[in-house]
């Protein structure tokens, strides 16, 4: 009996150790995600105000060709 619950004892710490392995790979892989996410939103905001720019330049030289 007693080897049994040795057995099972040594089988769950292995098990634990690896759950333990596992949800700190995912965290660093969360991280990661998190950061490569922050650089894409970031890329968005810039080309989206540089459209934003592009759109009002024609809008501002046409404008300036109609004004005397």
């Amino acid at each position: 009996m007693r080897d049994h619950l040795q057995t099972r004892l040594t089988a769950l710490k292995a098990e634990y150790d690896s759950g333990q392995q596992m949800l700190a790979e995912l965290r660093q892989k969360q991280r990661a995600l998190r950061d490569t996410m922050l650089r894409i939103s970031g890329a968005i905001q810039v080309l989206e105000e540089e459209l934003g720019k592009a759109e009002a330049e024609p809008a501002e030289e046409a404008l300036e060709a109609v004004a005397p």
